[in-house]
């Protein structure tokens, strides 16, 4: 049930989310489609109750209420982001409003960019984490949330990775190519447009 719910969350989203932005740009119902853009929280909040009434029904704690943490920390991070880029891509296409700036790709900027996403990645990573703590405690037995242990350590590997990553741009600066240069100048004025955008 948690799996299917899971699945229904990440449809939910996206219909919402196509439904929201059709209702503010091709209707011309910005309210409207506002007030359905913010029901999207609603879906992490269905799965979390979902969740926590599963275990209180006597249900073993299994990998599928680890995923439901890991989908619920993910989704409070990216969810605003992939709203707004999908936002601005409908507004240029259908509203005139200007072209969506690009994520910068050469210099420190690539590198604040990749900061900003490992950032996003960490706090999903400790969202997760600390749901799923509270679903142990929760519990009360050590033995059965052993698998809830598991995804708190697979959490902390993927704030690591994520760390990596963005140290690895910012002591390699990605370098554009034919030039061996990363373009200062430009990198900063992209990531100065990027940063004002979120």
């Amino acid at each position: 049930m948690i799996v299917t719910l899971i699945i229904i969350c990440e449809v939910a989203f996206w219909v919402l989310l196509a439904g929201g932005l059709a209702l503010r740009y091709l209707a011309r119902m910005p309210r409207t489609g506002a007030a359905v853009l913010l029901c999207e929280p609603l879906l992490e909040l269905v799965l979390l109750v979902v969740t926590a009434i599963d275990l209180r029904g006597g249900a073993q704690p299994d990998w599928k209420h680890g995923l439901a943490a890991v989908y619920i920390g993910f989704t409070a991070t990216h969810g605003h982001y992939m709203i707004k880029w999908a936002d601005g891509h409908f507004l240029h296409r259908f509203g005139g409003g200007p072209a969506p700036v690009r994520p910068p790709r050469y210099g420190m900027a690539r590198a604040v960019h990749e900061w900003k996403m490992s950032a996003r990645a960490i706090g999903a990573a400790a969202i997760a984490a600390a749901l799923l703590q509270l679903a142990a405690w929760y519990v009360g037995d050590a033995g059965q949330s052993e698998s809830l242990r598991m995804w708190q350590g697979r959490m902390g590997v993927v704030a690591g990775i994520s760390l990596v990553i963005a140290l690895s741009y910012t002591i390699w600066p990605k370098r554009e190519p034919g030039t061996g240069r990363a373009h200062p100048e430009r990198d900063r004025d992209a990531s100065g447009a990027v940063g004002g955008g979120r």
